[in-house]
C-alpha cells in the first residue's frame, strides 16, 4: 500500500512546508503548522460548477456605472446595524464566537423573520432537526416557512442549493462540512478552505445570501486558515461572557458597510433581544459618587457609547507594583502612569493600579486616556469626581491632550443621557452651545486636573 503523502500548512497564512517547524517561515508565527494530507487529482471545478471568476473585458473605471447595493433587513435592528443596514444578495457573512454564546440562536431568529418574505434554508452540521425544532419552540419563533437540512457533505449541500434555490442560507458550521474530493478530516485546513471557497463561489453565481458560522480557538480567533476571513465579505465576532446575559456583536470586516460597528443584545428566555440604550449597560448605578470612577464617551463605529472606567489604586506590598487592566490595553496603562508622574506630578511607582471597563466592553481607541488618568487620580486621593462629569481625549507623551474623532456626536450623546459637564480636548470644543452641557476644554493633563479641582467648588488636596 502506497504511503500517504503529507505536508504542513500554516493556519494563519496558509503557507505550505514539507516538514514541521516551530515557526512558520512565511508569516513568522509560532506553533501554527499542522499536518495535512497532500491532495492529488484533477481540477476540482471540472465536475461541479464553472470557475469562480468569469473572463471579463478590460474597462475604464470612470465609465463603469455605480448603483446602490440593495439590502434587506433581518427584523433584528441591532443585527442589521452591525451588517451595515441589512443583508446583501450574494453577500457572504462569517460569524464566530465562543460555544454557547448565542450564534445559532440569533441566526434562527433572523431566519424565522426572513422566511416571511424570503426563501430560506438552514443547513445544520452540528445539531439534528429535532434539536433545532426544540430550540425554535423554546424561542417561540414562527418556523412555518423555515426549511432545514441536516447535512455535512459539501456536494450534497451544493446539490440542494441548486435544486431548492434559496435566497438566504445559513451553514452551521463551516468546520463540520467536508468534501469528498479531499481525503482529510472535516475541520482541517484543507477542508475548511476548500468548502468555504466553493460555498462562496456558489453564493456569488446564484446570488444567494450566505451566512457561515465559524468556530473560534481558545484565544478567541476564528479557527482554520486566516484565508477564510479574506474569502468572505463580512466578518462578525460575538463577544461577552457566557455567564452574563449581555452579548456584543462586532463587525471586524465589511465590504458593504462600516467596520467596528457594534450591536448589543440581551439573552432572555425567548432568545436574543436588541438593547435600545446600550450606554445604560456600561454605567454602574451608584447611590452616591465614589472615588476612582469616571465616565467617558467611546465611539464604536457610528454609535457613541458611554462607558464607566473604574480605577483602584492601593499601596503595593511587593517589590514590583502590579499593573492590571481589563477592557483596555495594559501597555498603554504603564505609559499613562509615566505621563501622569512626569507632567502632573502624581507618582504611582509604589502603588498597585487596577483598571476596569464596566460591563465587559473592550475599548481600543486612545480617547479613553483622559478618563483613565482622572479615575486613577481620583482613587489615589480618595475623592470622587464631580457628579454629571463626562470626559474623552487622548493623552500624548508630552502631556498634551489630543482631540478625538466625532467629538460633536459624543457630546450630543452625553447630553441626551443627562450629563451636565464635559471635560474635553480644546480642539473638540463645539462652536455652538449644546443645551444642558457645560463644556470645559483643556490642552494638557495638569490643566485637566486643575480644572477638576475647581468644578462645583470641589477642592482636591494638592
Amino acid at each position: 500500500m502506497a504511503k500517504v503523502k503529507t505536508n504542513y500548512t500554516c493556519t494563519e497564512c496558509g503557507g505550505i512546508v514539507n516538514k514541521w517547524a516551530g515557526q512558520c517561515p512565511s508569516c513568522q508565527q509560532w506553533n501554527t503548522l499542522v499536518e495535512t494530507i497532500v491532495e492529488t487529482g484533477g481540477n476540482r471545478f471540472s465536475n461541479t460548477h464553472q470557475s469562480l471568476a468569469q473572463t471579463a473585458p478590460v474597462l475604464n473605471l470612470a465609465d463603469i456605472e455605480t448603483e446602490d447595493i440593495p439590502r434587506f433587513g433581518t427584523g433584528i435592528e441591532e443585527f442589521d446595524r452591525v451588517l451595515g443596514g441589512g443583508l446583501v444578495p450574494g453577500g457572504v457573512v462569517l460569524i464566530g464566537g465562543d460555544p454557547g454564546i448565542g450564534k445559532s440562536t440569533l441566526l434562527l431568529q433572523a431566519l424565522a423573520n426572513l422566511s416571511k418574505f424570503k426563501k430560506v434554508l438552514y443547513v445544520s452540521g452540528e445539531e439534528s432537526g429535532s434539536q433545532i425544532a426544540l430550540r425554535a419552540k423554546r424561542l417561540m419563533v414562527d418556523a412555518t416557512d423555515l426549511h432545514l437540512q441536516a447535512e455535512i457533505q459539501l456536494e450534497k449541500i451544493l446539490s440542494t442549493l441548486g435544486d431548492y434555490k434559496p435566497q438566504v442560507v445559513v451553514i452551521d458550521s463551516i468546520q463540520t462540512v467536508y468534501s469528498d474530493a479531499l481525503s482529510s478530516a472535516p475541520g482541517s485546513v484543507a477542508q475548511v478552505r476548500e468548502c468555504a471557497a466553493q460555498l462562496t463561489r456558489v453564493a456569488k453565481t446564484m446570488n444567494i445570501t450566505m451566512i457561515l458560522v465559524g468556530h473560534v480557538t481558545k484565544e478567541g480567533a476564528l479557527a482554520g486558515p486566516r484565508v477564510l476571513e479574506h474569502i468572505v465579505d463580512t466578518v462578525l465576532y460575538f463577544e461577552g461572557d457566557t455567564h452574563s446575559s449581555f452579548r456584543l456583536v462586532r463587525a471586524i470586516k465589511n465590504r458593504f458597510g462600516a467596520v467596528n460597528e457594534l450591536g448589543v443584545f440581551a439573552m432572555t428566555e425567548k432568545g436574543l433581544k436588541g438593547v435600545s440604550n446600550p450606554s445604560a449597560l456600561f454605567l454602574s448605578q451608584h447611590d452616591t459618587q465614589v472615588a476612582g470612577s469616571c465616565v467617558m464617551v467611546t465611539q464604536e463605529g457610528t454609535r457613541p457609547l458611554l462607558v464607566e472606567i473604574q480605577a483602584l489604586v492601593d499601596t503595593s506590598h511587593a517589590p514590583n507594583a502590579k499593573r492590571l487592566s481589563v477592557g483596555l490595553e495594559q501597555n498603554r496603562l504603564a505609559m499613562l502612569l509615566a505621563v501622569l508622574h512626569r507632567h502632573a506630578g502624581v507618582a504611582a511607582f509604589d502603588q498597585d493600579v487596577f483598571i476596569n471597563a464596566v460591563g465587559g466592553v473592550k475599548i481600543t481607541e486612545p480617547a479613553a486616556d483622559l478618563a483613565v488618568l482622572l479615575a486613577i487620580n481620583s482613587s489615589m486621593r480618595n475623592k470622587p469626581l464631580p457628579r454629571g462629569l463626562v470626559v474623552f481625549g487622548e493623552v500624548g507623551l508630552a502631556g498634551e491632550i489630543r482631540p478625538a474623532p466625532r467629538g460633536q456626536e459624543r457630546l450630543r450623546e452625553a447630553a441626551k443621557l443627562g450629563f451636565s459637564i464635559a471635560l474635553i480636548p480644546k480642539s473638540n470644543a463645539p462652536k455652538q452651545k449644546i443645551d444642558g452641557l457645560q463644556i470645559i476644554s483643556v490642552d494638557r493633563i495638569d490643566e485637566a486636573l486643575s480644572k477638576i479641582r475647581d468644578i462645583d467648588g470641589l477642592k482636591l488636596p494638592a
